[in-house]
């Protein structure tokens, strides 16, 4: 149970740091350029630490997943999170190998913007209840 509330607690820190980069252009006027890197740098380890707090949630109720993928799609089996942000929780594994092969400014302001666009900050903040319930 400590390895999932050490999970769990950096999850929860990178979270609150995901959020504060989406106000990062806006609130704070840094240029865009670096907001995006920002962002992107932010959303790539908030997903991870999501993901790995998943996997240790699952463990603790025996069950074994080894990618995010087999992990969210036994989160959503276990109705930790609901099948609603199922989707989503897919967009948000694609997106992020996509994060680890930019190889220009068009292709890092493509993926902002999705980021931006799309509810991962919702997904983010359900699957972070979810769990939390599991504790």
């Amino acid at each position: 149970m400590e390895k999932f509330r050490r999970a769990l607690s950096r999850f929860e820190k990178a979270l609150t740091k995901f959020k504060e980069g989406l106000t990062l252009e806006e609130e704070l006027k840094i240029p865009r350029e670096i907001a995006v890197e920002v962002l992107s740098k932010r959303f790539e380890y908030t997903y991870e630490a999501m993901w790995k707090a998943v996997k240790e949630a699952l463990r603790e109720r025996g069950i074994e997943c080894n990618s995010p993928r087999s992990c969210f799609r036994e989160l959503l089996k276990e109705g930790i999170v609901p099948y609603s942000y199922e989707e989503i929780l897919y967009k948000m594994v694609e997106l992020r190998n996509t994060l680890v092969h930019i190889y220009s400014q068009e292709q890092a302001e493509e993926i902002y913007g999705k980021i931006r666009e799309l509810p991962f900050k919702e997904a983010f903040e359900t699957t972070l209840k979810g769990l939390k319930n599991l504790e």
